[in-house]
């Protein structure tokens, strides 16, 4: 067998000299998208790739199957207003989630549903908040398939819009004023006013008054700061306490300050520091029963709940409420108090070993009183009350096999029941999930989540082993199209919880980064070893998958151990590790990679950057690379330059192929969109692992 030719990629003599290491750049005019050769050799690389996907059988089964299995739909836990709820839901004909409200009266209404403003499927429903009152909301669109969210707002009883739109708003909390007149939010600075190539950077927290100019909002926190840092804002329910976070690029650890808004004007608030540089993460709440909650893993790597008056915002003044957990992470909570408890309480939402639970708590003393009974071994997200307080909590539940519901909890009874479930009806096939630990190069436990139609390997199969390890993200249990129709053509699906993401807490989340990145590919590799050795598949009949941080991990994977994969998936990732911190918002990332610009940290980012460890002569497994031209998180030159270096190097004759599109970011597009992805990732996958799709 051989492998069709690939499109020739002209081979620079680029070597340079950094702190000492010489590093070769091949394909680094590869960089520029927009360059004749690189079009050209793009559009080549369209060509294979096309010529090679029709050869791969199933693909349209795979297609039907993952859409049916979409139909099920999604629906998320309402945000209250008073008697107003708001909340998303995606039917199983529609291509995007609508965010619709039901009113006092019982009505339900559409208020945003982006298929109806583009038809064409180009346009995302990035975020949205309403009003205090829930008479206005807030809500941000990116067009065209960019990433660029714009603001505007609509009156929430007639649908009309009432301001905006407001560019350079992504990734933009908003942060209400009462009455609905004004509000905080984040923007980069104008294009004009910051260097050259840090036109994604430059925040500021700014105040808008509906009906004005954005141009004349007034400048309340930024200026003379970092140009990499983000920034949230936050109001209490009763509009008079301000909070402002402070984080450099994705780092594990935020400054703080609140502000008295009847002691200051909200144009120019009195800020006071709550932590400034210290090493931890800390959020606030401003209970109604006067107290401020403070949210910490400060001297607390699994988290744990503080309390004191909003006057003493300082760390000498905390006191512990739910103090850390020795193994369960504690993700969120919240506040019960409606009169008509006779005893107030608190809910407490925790992951252990990336699996949710969900605990009661007396809310003045933090006793714990019980658990909320959830429907099975699964996650859970976005619990919520009313803000005005009662008894009440909804929160969103998902597991490997269950679409995604709406649990309501009645704290004057203990009950949860199902509040709402996903609108779609579809036949879940019968899948056997479990939970494994397996011990990584070091010693050290990790734990894996395996999914397979038998309940122990009956032989060797094909199999996808995921995985992510970065920026603190645990990877918890879900409902996935995906693995299901996987499992369901007699794959098996494992997913692991490696060092770098947040399953065990920020302890284990800093034994991956930095440094210590070494630790997350060798769990890695671990975790495959497992699955060969417990006899669940062979190592020509396992792939590997990962997107962005999880494609820098595959990338890596494939270098490393080469002779231990069939099949690649890498989807929109980070692979020159010497030049990432140049492009997008890669900048960003130095708090969890290190930087180029640091001898000692360039030695960590060579010691496993996956461009720059392809060596030629070697058999590497198939190889399929998918991007996004409109990626504005992870530049796609990452994949270019890396699938020339492999297509030159490789001595395998399995493929290494790009698949492009155009159109798409790094995140959320049109159902249809993902489904064609994934049955071209998959039958990739079946082809080189030997999985029988049928024709």
């Amino acid at each position: 067998m051989s492998r069709r030719p690939s499109p020739p990629a002209r081979r620079l003599d680029l070597v340079e000299d950094l702190h000492g290491h010489r590093v070769a750049d091949p394909y680094r005019w590869l960089e520029d998208a927009e360059a004749p050769e690189t079009a050209e050799w793009s559009a080549a690389q369209d060509q294979l790739f096309v010529a090679e996907r029709d050869t791969w059988p199933g693909r349209d089964r795979l297609r039907a199957r993952i859409r049916e299995l979409l139909g099920a739909g999604v629906v998320s836990a309402p945000v209250w207003r008073g008697e107003r709820q708001f909340f998303m839901r995606r039917t199983a004909e529609q291509e995007h989630a609508v965010l619709l409200t039901v009113d006092p009266d019982g009505t339900e209404r559409v208020l945003v549903d982006p298929m109806a403003l583009d038809p064409e499927g180009l346009t995302t429903l990035d975020a949205w908040q309403p009003s205090k009152e829930g008479h206005l909301l807030a809500y941000q669109l990116s067009e065209g398939g960019t990433e660029e969210s714009v603001v505007r707002v609509m009156d929430v009883v007639t649908g009309g819009e009432v301001d905006g739109p407001i560019d350079r708003a992504r990734y933009s909390p908003i942060a209400w004023l009462p009455g609905g007149a004004a509000f905080y939010y984040v923007r980069r600075l104008a294009p004009d006013l910051v260097p050259a190539g840090e036109e994604q950077f430059h925040r500021r927290v700014w105040l808008h008054r509906l009906g004005t100019d954005p141009a004349d909002d007034v400048l309340v926190f930024g200026e003379g700061r970092k140009p990499t840092e983000y920034y949230g804002v936050g109001v209490s329910r009763d509009g008079r306490w301000l909070q402002v976070s402070a984080a450099e690029g994705t780092a594990p650890r935020n400054d703080l300050w609140v502000a008295d808004l009847t002691a200051s004007p909200p144009e120019a608030p009195d800020l006071r520091p709550v932590q400034v540089d210290v090493d931890a993460q800390t959020g606030l709440e401003f209970g109604r029963d006067g107290r401020l909650y403070v949210y910490t893993d400060r001297d607390a790597p699994r988290g744990r709940l503080a309390v004191t008056g909003p006057e003493q915002p300082e760390y000498e003044h905390w006191q512990d409420l739910v103090p850390e957990d020795p193994v369960a992470v504690l993700d969120g909570f919240a506040l019960l108090d409606g009169a008509e408890l006779t005893r107030p309480v608190l809910v407490a939402s925790w992951t252990r070993h990336a699996v949710s639970e969900l605990t009661v708590h007396d809310l003045a003393t933090g006793e714990r009183l019980g658990e909320v009974p959830l429907p099975g071994l699964g996650s859970v997200g976005g619990v919520t009350e009313r803000p005005e307080g009662g008894h009440e909590a909804w929160f969103g539940y998902t597991d490997h096999t269950t679409p995604s519901t709406v649990q309501h909890y009645d704290a004057r009874t203990g009950t949860t029941t199902v509040w709402a479930t996903a609108p779609g009806s579809v036949a879940v096939p019968a899948v056997h999930a479990r939970q494994v630990t397996y011990t990584s190069a070091d010693g050290t436990p990790v734990r894996m989540f395996v999914l397979s139609s038998a309940e122990s390997p009956d032989s060797a199969r094909p199999t996808i082993l995921y995985g992510y390890g970065g920026f603190g993200l645990p990877l918890s249990p879900a409902f996935s199209a995906t693995v299901l129709a996987w499992v369901e053509a007699g794959g098996v699906y494992a997913i692991a919880n490696l060092r770098g993401g947040g399953e065990e807490g920020e302890e284990w989340h800093r034994a991956g980064m930095l440094g210590n990145k070494q630790n997350v590919f060798d769990d890695f590799h671990a975790a495959a070893e497992w699955l060969v050795d417990a006899g669940w598949t062979t190592t020509d009949r396992l792939a590997i998958s990962g997107g962005s941080n999880g494609g820098l991990l595959v990338g890596a994977a494939l270098v490393q151990r080469p002779d231990l994969y069939a099949a690649v998936v890498c989807s929109a990732p980070l692979l020159d590790m010497v030049r990432f911190e140049r492009f997008s918002l890669g900048a960003t990332w130095k708090v969890e990679y290190g930087t180029a610009e640091d001898p000692e940290q360039l030695g960590w980012l060579l010691s496993y950057s996956p461009y720059h460890h392809v060596a030629e002569g070697v058999a590497y497994p198939a190889v399929l690379f998918t991007v996004f031209d409109h990626d504005t998180r992870v530049d796609p030159m990452h994949a270019r330059k890396m699938c020339a270096a492999l297509q030159h190097a490789t001595s395998s004759p399995r493929p290494v192929l790009l698949r492009r599109e155009a159109d798409a970011g790094h995140g959320a597009r049109a159902v249809s969109r993902s489904v064609d992805l994934s049955a071209d990732t998959l039958a990739f996958t079946a082809a080189w692992t030997g999985l029988d799709l049928g024709a």
